[in-house]
């Protein structure tokens, strides 16, 4: 299998239960909600996507041909020989669209904890370390448990209860980032507030300026 990458880069991770954490990111190409291009944009399924993953051609992106090739483009990300808190985000795009269980177990064999963060319509394989469900209104859902939900609000007129019978460890509320975000802000406040299951989840990387 090709897996066709964006880009991979070594950051904090800025969102949900690990955000704070040193990770090295790698965005997959191609998302089954949209094209990533603005023309098709009328006819997504996730209108508010923000993220470029359009192509290989982003630092350290490309196409790796084995999971090995792609395990090891990751750990040249990663600033030292230290395996100790190895994480890496394997993200997109939609990353299940691509990353298989070869995959994970290279990812393993170097030392990485495997993060992933996936809206939620593909089957995850097998040994995923932590699996973050971001649903999209809209999006067939078949990823019905996992370490952490993460939903994007306000979305569609849904009400973040409509998941509470799902099988998540922990539930974030995620305000929507357009030009409304200081309103969408107050709005996940309160229903957090309201609501003491869910958590907020800030983009905390855009705070900081970083990618």
């Amino acid at each position: 299998m090709t897996y066709k990458v964006k880009e991979i880069f070594y950051t904090l991770q800025g969102e949900g239960s690990h955000a704070g954490r040193p990770a090295v990111f790698c965005r997959f190409s191609l998302c089954n909600l949209w094209t990533g291009h603005e023309k098709d944009r009328h006819r997504a399924i996730c209108q508010f996507c923000d993220t470029d993953f359009v192509g290989t051609d982003g630092p350290g992106g490309g196409r790796f041909e084995t999971a090995d090739d792609l395990a090891d483009a990751v750990e040249q990300a990663w600033p030292s020989t230290e395996r100790d808190y190895r994480m890496v985000v394997c993200t997109g795009g939609e990353p299940l669209l691509q990353l298989d269980e070869a995959a994970v177990g290279a990812l393993h064999a170097r030392g990485f904890y495997v993060a992933v963060e996936t809206n939620g319509t593909q089957v995850p394989p097998t040994g995923i370390d932590w699996l973050c469900v971001s649903p999209k209104v809209g999006a067939d859902l078949v990823v019905t448990g996992g370490d952490e939900i993460k939903f994007v609000y306000p979305q569609g007129g849904v009400d973040p209860k409509d998941f509470e019978s799902l099988a998540f460890a922990n539930w974030r509320l995620q305000p929507m980032d357009n030009p409304e975000s200081a309103r969408n802000t107050e709005l996940a406040v309160q229903y957090c507030l309201d609501n003491p299951r869910w958590q907020i989840s800030l983009q905390t990387h855009k705070m900081m300026g970083i990618p």
